[in-house]
């Protein structure tokens, strides 16, 4: 299609600017990294705002709003929309961690780094950790989190490979939900193998890829950091693009880690929920209200007073804000029965579709056609933040519950639509369509009813 052809061409092109004008890209990192510091650093160190308080007004506040309010959300967004862009040229932990490295040890990378759970684990510890310290209410938590996430990325650059990231390529929190974000991207690197190895005098030096990527064999953009260093290269790698759905239905159980799926059902769906929610959650009260019963029967009553530090549980008596030990462990078992309850449930119906479509391997594929949903649900709960703070300064922003049911619905369509799509490519009868599907319709529908209690159930 000529469109299709002018459009890819003008991606080639971009592709290549991205790799010639590299000094470009670098000044645009290390913008990025005094930009995050400030953000991070500077309201850490001024006093709280007190209840007047308002962003324009107070330093706090907009470093705030700016950070949770417009930075993470459309990190998320960019991921969807470009790969993992971010990653490649705007991270600045990744500029960070690459640039130590340079001065480094360059120690070979031992087998325990290279765990492939490194990334679910920090993303629902860091989650879990977030909530009790309130992690988007108070700056000198998010220096904690986010600043001393930043440090242990510089100081995997200085003991690990020289010139890498190998923090963003096994250790990074977020890595595992932008992997799985950025294969709905509708723009990625392509690599053509087999011009690769015809073409084996390359006119271009070998580029260094950051992540340690083998690009001969690169498919896909979930791994891809889309850092442009390697566009052109041997004439068989450009920037494309592509459907949206074109990865995930592409995906076999062979392309797919467990980790990717564990993350994903019981991380970005189950545990996110639950960290998002319990702050407006009847049930969440109920729990602790139950808890706070018998504690008091059995005389427990240390468990009720709020003396721990900010950094354990969120402390500001000041503000009136102050969590007791009994807070903490209800988040801690709200957020684990979340995640554990949502994730087995959503597992067992995949399971059951996979098993009804005569092919138990399609489980982990099929897992994948939830990837919009799980990424609209993270959307959906940090812009709850965006929404919040705007509302403080006194707009009403009624079009938002309007705005987040069609998000919510377009999400489950999508992944409906890829379930569907999927099962297709199994040639199978229509009752077994039909019975797959419908599992899958259950699994989108308790995702989507755990959001509408949220936003409209309990609101």
């Amino acid at each position: 299609m000529p469109e299709l052809t002018w459009r890819n061409r003008w991606l080639q092109r971009l592709g290549d600017g991205m790799r010639r004008h590299g000094a470009v890209i670098r000044a645009v990192q290390w913008f990025v990294v005094l930009f995050y510091a400030l953000l991070l650093v500077v309201p850490a160190l001024l006093p709280l705002p007190d209840s007047q308080a308002r962003m324009l007004d107070n330093l706090t506040l907009f470093a705030q709003f700016l950070f949770w309010g417009i930075w993470w959300p459309f990190v998320l967004l960019s991921i969807v929309l470009f790969g993992r862009l971010w990653c490649g040229v705007l991270c600045p932990e990744g500029s960070l961690s690459e640039w130590a490295s340079q001065y480094g040890k360059g120690m070979g990378v031992p087998r325990w780094v290279r765990w492939g759970g490194w990334p679910t684990l920090a993303f629902c510890l860091t989650t879990l950790y977030g909530q009790l310290i309130s992690v988007y209410d108070y700056a000198q938590a998010a220096l904690l989190i986010l600043g001393g996430s930043t440090v242990a990325a510089v100081v995997v650059g200085l003991l690990f490979a020289r010139g890498k990231r190998i923090w963003c390529r096994y250790l990074c929190p977020v890595s595992g939900v932008f992997a799985l974000l950025a294969r709905l991207a509708p723009v990625h690197f392509q690599v053509d193998e087999q011009l690769w190895v015809q073409n084996s005098a390359p006119r271009l030096p070998p580029p260094n890829c950051a992540p340690l990527l083998d690009i001969r064999r690169l498919r896909g953009a979930s791994d891809c950091h889309a850092c442009g260093r390697c566009s052109g290269q041997r004439g068989a790698v450009q920037l494309i693009a592509r459907s949206s759905n074109q990865e995930i239905l592409d995906s076999t159980a062979q392309s797919v880690s467990v980790w990717d799926v564990r993350l994903l059902l019981f991380g970005v769906i189950g545990l996110a929920m639950g960290a998002f929610q319990w702050t407006v959650s009847p049930w969440f009260i109920t729990l602790k209200q139950g808890l706070a019963q018998w504690l008091v029967e059995h005389n427990h009553l240390w468990a009720l007073q709020d003396n721990a530090p900010w950094w354990l549980l969120t402390h500001y008596p000041q503000l009136n804000d102050s969590f007791s030990w009994l807070d903490g462990f209800s988040i801690i078992a709200y957020l684990g029965l979340s995640s554990l309850v949502l994730g087995t449930a959503l597992l067992l119906l995949l399971r059951l579709a996979a098993s009804l479509a005569g092919d138990r391997t399609l489980y982990w594929p099929l897992a994948l056609t939830l990837t919009p949903l799980g990424g609209a649900g993270l959307f959906l709960g940090l812009s709850a933040t965006t929404v919040k703070l705007l509302r403080y300064e006194g707009l009403l922003l009624e079009w938002i519950q309007p705005a987040r049911a069609a998000l919510l619905l377009a999400a489950m369509a999508w992944s409906l639509l890829l379930g569907h799509k999927r099962l297709r490519r199994q040639n199978l009868t229509m009752p077994k369509l039909l019975t797959a599907g419908t599992c899958l319709i259950l699994a989108s529908g308790l995702i989507g009813y755990g959001w509408w209690l949220q936003f409209w159930g309990w609101a």
